[in-house]
């Protein structure tokens, strides 16, 4: 009864409509930049250039002509596949590696495990820098190979243990059952842990995926040749160098500006897109993953 005449007072249902408006504007707030700029790489160079203010809809007439110089940079195109190759070889190196790791740490009768779990856990807070791991890679022959990108990124701290949470969080009597019947760690890990902590291993793949996604520091210290970059250091070559010039064609200087703008929109969304249209689909497992890992362990 009591909770039943709190939910029906006045001052909740102000509390309430407050939430929602606030939670809206902050929508709002948070998703229109996207929307502009997905409006804006549509939109007519011109009309561009003589708008302000907010942008509804695209600008008549509308073109694709600054996606289709885009696809048609080789850069771009080399960028992709760099990137797609990292995210794929990536994802294998970070789910496997961090669910041996996990499951390792979750057991309860391996001897110095604590030990173990302290000094990884360290590496959490403390790191040589960047100049010890710059050397690190140049010693190991990795310098301007895709492999100084996946190799070194193999294993994140935090998601380690997060993933050794979700595993802790399994019934022993489950693996107990399992070695009874003769299953050996690799099936008790493939058979039993895996199946059950589907959400946090999607988490995982959200997690590994955005970081490889969006990764350019590490490829700008590794990398010398541009046919290698992945495809956000393009990106940042081409937006912070301002050098989109390769893909307006043959104009006169105002119009090669304006259009250049068109070109910054439409590498912007080409670069996003791919994450943008994933993360729904994987939205679903986050909160339930990440929860696993906050409260257990």
């Amino acid at each position: 009864m009591t909770g039943s005449k709190i939910k029906d007072s006045a001052g909740y249902r102000i509390f309430t409509i407050f939430n929602y408006l606030f939670l809206t504007f902050i929508a709002v707030v948070t998703l229109y930049p996207i929307y502009y700029v997905v409006m804006a790489s549509f939109s007519n160079a011109d009309a561009l250039s003589l708008h302000s203010g907010i942008l509804i809809r695209p600008l008549a007439p509308y073109s694709l002509e600054a996606y289709k110089r885009v696809f048609q940079n080789a850069l771009i195109m080399s960028g992709y596949k760099n990137t797609i190759i990292i995210l794929l070889a990536g994802l294998c190196f970070n789910l496997v590696l961090t669910a041996v790791g996990a499951y390792f740490l979750s057991l309860k009768d391996v001897m110095f495990r604590n030990v173990i779990a302290v000094l990884i856990l360290f590496t959490m807070y403390f790191s040589g820098g960047t100049v010890p791991v710059y050397l690190n890679i140049k010693s190991l022959n990795l310098m301007n190979s895709l492999w100084s990108l996946i190799l070194p990124a193999a294993i994140n701290t935090y998601n380690l243990l997060i993933m050794r949470s979700a595993f802790a969080a399994v019934p022993d009597s489950l693996v107990e059952a399992a070695r009874l019947d003769g299953a050996t760690h690799f099936k008790i890990l493939k058979d039993v842990m895996i199946p059950l902590c589907k959400a946090t291993l999607a988490v995982m793949v959200l997690y590994y995926g955005v970081a490889h996604w969006n990764a350019w520091f590490n490829a700008s210290l590794y990398l010398q040749t541009a046919d290698k970059f992945p495809l956000q250091l393009i990106l940042r070559n081409l937006l912070i160098d301002n050098s989109t010039s390769g893909m307006t064609g043959v104009m006169d200087a105002d119009d090669a500006v304006r259009f250049a703008e068109m070109i910054k929109y439409a590498l912007i969304v080409v670069s996003s897109a791919p994450i943008i249209i994933l993360y729904p689909f994987l939205q679903r497992f986050f909160t339930k993953g990440v929860m696993i890992g906050a409260v257990k362990g």
